[in-house]
């Protein structure tokens, strides 16, 4: 009986190890009877694995553009391969004695499946469609024209691995470089073959050189095009817009293979501009009553706190005036949405006889909130919308007592003006012109005390202004320039709000404002041609024809003598690098009005210089 119990024992301890055996048996059939395993089938590699993306660079010697020196070729993203199961060498048993009864060995509990031999794996597939997943840049429909020549057929895997390069290329060829497709371990069913898709996408964004300027001035712009799935075109016009910025002076990328598949990492190197700036001016642009010839300082920092943002202030007088003004700019978004605060004062004395022994003053005040935001940016092109909150105040004294000069104002001399003001911008830029456009419609407004008067000017009213330039290159130095301006409306203005014409920045043979109206016209053209370039200084003399042409009217239909004015002259240019301007226009009066020609600018003469040193 012991004996029995010791046999039977043994023959449960053999049955034990081959319930133990049984799982890597299983496991082993099941390596062999996989055919996707058994073939090896997974997408081959592509020739080149480098994906990291060419410097961009400028190209335009002003304002010179990032660019892709190479374009990339890009793998699409393999899947994990699959490893077979690992591979247990299991410990021999013990030789059971002759007399014990024997187990069949595993291949007898366990069939085993037959291996294909190699003639034996087909040599072609029938395709009746493709699957593709994982896109969001391309329709069914577009995906479908890509494969539609292999539909129908029987395909080598060669031939699969094309379709597969195929539908790759449709994304590089739309920008996405970093977007492949690949075939995954799959088991085909009804001819119907599965494509992924991996888009590509921007793992980290470094930026490098900046010193005042914070890097998220930066990196936030450029996340704005560095959307999933990335495209290097988009990135390219996120790159030349902040070439185009003011406090950039140069910058370049690298795009780099990131750490997990379909990944990268954009190195970007930004070299800041100068944002100070000092810059003393001279000319001649101010009404001869209070003094023509103004003195202008102007300092500035573009980038005051870091982040962009940028405060100006300047000082300018003349013999009878003094005026400061002072702006403080805010970005508020990274696409370049912008908010400025603005204030001045002036002060003048009438100086010119034989009004100054009347002792005439007069003191105004303005405030503007303005919130600036483009609505289209690309590198060549920009349309921006805004609106002005505008506070103006004046008052006007004569021997000493406050006293109304001007229409509109109250019996103190006192004028108050608030107004909104809605904009729209537009420019156009390109190697050979530069097209902008601007329009305002202004809204008067009785608040905050404003002047409120009954058949005369008030703050009440409702104006537009259209304003338009167009500069186009002819020939290396050689520019032709149009300029346009008109204002209407069908209410009276007061004199802050009116329209002048006449003086340097006007029709240029008349004394500054000579006309001001309600309404005006206002246009100008000009050619700049060469006559001496200095290589050693960098600096260009140009000689510049002008015609002037400029008219106005009143809402009341008061008849205006002269109502239209017209300037003819020629003009000296002189430009020294970014550093010194100089210029001096004569201008001929092609209409004859009453003119005591007491000043340069009563004679024509206008000039004005501006210096940069830094």
């Amino acid at each position: 009986m012991a004996q029995k119990i010791a046999q039977n024992q043994k023959f449960r301890q053999r049955s034990r190890c081959c319930w133990l055996l049984l799982p890597l048996i299983t496991a082993i059939s099941s390596f062999i009877s996989d055919p996707s395993l058994a073939q090896n089938i997974k997408p081959a590699q592509d020739a080149s694995t480098d994906r990291s993306l060419a410097k961009l660079t400028r190209t335009s010697s002003t304002h010179p553009e990032p660019e892709i020196a190479q374009a990339p070729t890009i793998d699409p993203p393999q899947p994990p391969s699959q490893e077979p199961p690992p591979v247990i060498t299991p410990q021999p048993l013990p030789e059971p004695p002759l007399e014990e009864e024997q187990l069949p060995p595993p291949e007898e509990l366990i069939p085993q499946p037959e291996l294909p031999l190699p003639g034996e794996i087909p040599a072609t597939i029938r395709v009746e469609g493709f699957n593709i997943v994982g896109s969001t840049v391309f329709s069914p429909e577009e995906l479908a024209e890509v494969t539609a020549p292999y539909v129908g057929r029987d395909l080598t895997f060669a031939e699969l691995l094309q379709v597969r390069s195929a539908v790759t290329q449709l994304y590089v060829d739309q920008g996405y470089v970093t977007s492949g497709a690949f075939l995954p371990p799959q088991t085909i069913q009804d001819g119907m073959i599965t494509i992924e898709i991996v888009e590509g996408s921007l793992e980290e964004i470094n930026i490098t050189g900046t010193q005042r300027l914070n890097p998220g001035y930066v990196r936030s712009r450029l996340e704005l095009v560095a959307d999933t799935p990335l495209n290097v075109n988009r990135l390219l016009e996120g790159l030349q817009l902040l070439q185009l910025d003011p406090l950039i002076e140069t910058i370049s990328a690298d795009l780099q293979a990131g750490v997990r598949p379909g990944t990268s990492i954009l190195q970007v190197e930004v070299t800041e501009a100068d944002t100070f700036a000092v810059s003393p001016e001279l000319d001649n642009g101010r009404s001869p009553s209070v003094g023509s010839f103004r003195r202008t300082i102007g300092i500035s920092q573009a980038n005051l706190l870091g982040f962009g943002d940028g405060l100006s202030v300047s000082y300018a007088n003349t013999d009878g005036s003094n005026e400061v003004d002072a702006s403080y700019i805010i970005p508020i978004n990274p696409r370049n949405g912008t908010i400025r605060l603005s204030f001045g004062l002036s002060s003048s004395d009438v100086i010119e006889p034989p009004f100054d022994d009347l002792d005439i003053a007069a003191d105004s005040r303005y405030y503007e909130l303005a919130y600036r935001q483009p609505i289209f940016q690309s590198p060549t092109e920009e349309f921006a919308l805004g609106i002005i909150a505008s506070r103006q105040e004046s008052e006007t004294e004569l021997l000493g007592e406050p006293f109304p000069l001007s229409f509109g104002a109250n019996e103190e001399g006192e004028t108050r003006v608030s107004v909104i003001r809605i904009f729209q911008e537009w420019i156009r830029r390109s190697s050979q012109e530069v097209l902008a456009a601007r329009s305002q419609f202004s809204i008067g407004l009785d608040l905050l005390d404003a002047t409120v008067n009954d058949g005369l000017p008030d703050s009440r009213f409702v104006s537009w202004r259209g304003q338009g330039q167009w500069v186009r290159l002819l020939a290396p130095d050689t520019l032709f320039l149009v300029r346009t301006d008109i204002q209407l409306t069908g209410d009276s203005l007061v004199p802050l709000e009116q329209f002048g014409v006449g003086g340097q920045l006007s029709v240029r043979g008349y004394r500054q404002d000579f006309l001001l109206a309600d309404n005006g016209v206002l246009f100008s053209t000009e050619v700049r041609l060469p006559v001496l370039r200095v290589s050693e200084v960098d600096g260009l003399l140009q000689v510049v024809p002008f015609l002037d042409i400029g008219t106005a009217w009143t809402a009341r239909g008061d008849e205006l003598d002269p109502s239209t004015l017209v300037g003819l002259g020629v003009g000296l240019l002189w430009q020294q690098s970014d550093t010194l301007s100089a210029r001096i226009d004569w201008g001929i009066p092609l209409i004859d009005v009453d003119s005591r020609e007491r000043t340069w600018q009563e004679s024509g003469i206008y000039f004005s210089i501006l210096y940069t040193p830094f």
